[in-house]
């Protein structure tokens, strides 16, 4: 039977499909694999690294976790800490590498402070023109780095 035949006996027996939507399916979880999906990391790390404020190396780890927990509502008030996770840890490393290997950021070699090379922020202002998901995403995580600067420079007494 080839693919016109099949629809012609669909519409000539005149077959019904029926479906039930009384079954709620639970919402969505991300799991540690989309998490942990290394161009989410890296356009993470690209995204923060584009402001005044630069990351340092020794921190990044910490501070994508953060900025995923405040980011996905599905880690919002949860136990789990990413910022502590030794996966996200090394992803973050790959990413930043992959990262400093194309030339988008760039590590400065005496304050290990990361920044976005100009091919870096072009990449950023071009996911973030082109709108959707993605952008509101982007904006929200810079947003939430800079909620995480203001929150550590408040415990510490400096503003």
């Amino acid at each position: 039977m080839n693919f016109s035949e099949f629809f012609s006996e669909i519409k000539r027996t005149e077959v019904e499909v029926t479906f039930d939507f009384s079954h709620v399916s639970p919402p969505a979880r991300l799991s540690n694999e989309a998490i942990f999906h290394l161009p989410l990391i890296a356009i993470t790390v690209l995204m923060i690294s584009k402001g005044r404020v630069k990351p340092a190396v020794d921190e990044i780890g910490q501070l994508i976790g953060e900025c995923f927990e405040q980011t996905f509502p599905g880690f919002r008030g949860s136990a789990q800490h990413l910022g502590w996770s030794a996966s996200l840890r090394v992803r973050t490393v790959q990413a930043l590498a992959f990262l400093e290997q194309a030339d988008l950021v760039e590590v400065d070699g005496i304050s290990k402070k990361i920044s976005a090379t100009n091919v870096g922020r072009s990449v950023i202002e071009r996911a973030i023109s082109k709108g959707g998901e993605l952008a509101s995403n982007l904006i929200v995580m810079e947003r939430s780095y800079r909620n995480i600067r203001i929150d550590r420079q408040l415990r510490l007494g400096l503003v």
